[in-house]
């Protein structure tokens, strides 16, 4: 596979030549360019290593890197196409671009479910569902008992699950979503929709400045 030099010098693969990349996804060429800036800052926020780390991704998208999210979990788990525990630039671009907020909402729903499915099998069972949800109320601060958050999880359910063979597909779950629209609120970020304006600031921090100072020593 051939290479492309970035404008910093670095050689990328063929697979993350920026052209490429805005052809495949919502974003323009000056846009992916803009991207790959961030992405050097992001990989080296934490830990300085030219690779996004899950607690880099967790900055660069909530601006919190420290409280721990099933959410994130999930994200980083999907954008790590190649599951070796590191997001590489064309990994980043093309799972950044499913929260752009012109990306197709079938784009998005996708990829929702893909959240949803935490074991991978092709469908949301109940067990997972209870377990997603669990987490989205915790992180929002919102503390139900179990009785309750169990009574929410079954109702889900039985809409969800239209065919009553006690699982969800994808199908079934395009169908809910559709008809209940705030369930992909968590997958749209709508700074991704001018980076020309919002770059670099809103990664820019004074949580990412603290971190950089706590990384390694330079020589």
């Amino acid at each position: 596979m051939g290479c492309q030099t970035s404008k910093d010098g670095v050689k990328l693969p063929a697979c993350d030549n920026f052209s490429l990349l805005a052809e495949d996804t919502v974003f323009t060429f000056d846009e992916v360019e803009l991207l790959y800036d961030l992405f050097n800052r992001l990989s080296n926020s934490v830990v300085r290593d030219g690779f996004i780390q899950k607690e880099e991704l967790q900055l660069a998208l909530f601006k919190n890197s420290m409280k721990r999210s099933l959410f994130l979990d999930r994200m980083f788990d999907l954008f790590d196409v190649n599951q070796n525990g590191l997001i590489e630039f064309g990994e980043f671009v093309r799972a950044l671009g499913v929260f752009h907020p012109n990306t197709p909402e079938t784009d998005k729903m996708k990829y929702a479910f893909q959240l949803y499915d935490l074991r991978g099998t092709g469908y949301i069972e109940h067990e997972e569902l209870k377990e997603m949800v669990s987490a989205l109320l915790y992180e929002s601060d919102l503390y139900l008992s179990d009785d309750l958050v169990e009574a929410i999880v079954d109702k889900t359910f039985k809409e969800t699950d239209s065919k009553g063979d006690g699982k969800i597909d994808m199908e079934e779950w395009e169908e809910y979503v559709t008809k209940n629209p705030k369930l992909l609120k968590n997958m749209t970020l709508p700074y991704l929709a001018d980076i020309n304006i919002a770059f670099p600031t809103f990664v820019v921090n004074k949580e990412a400045e603290c971190l950089q100072r706590k990384g390694p020593e330079e020589d």
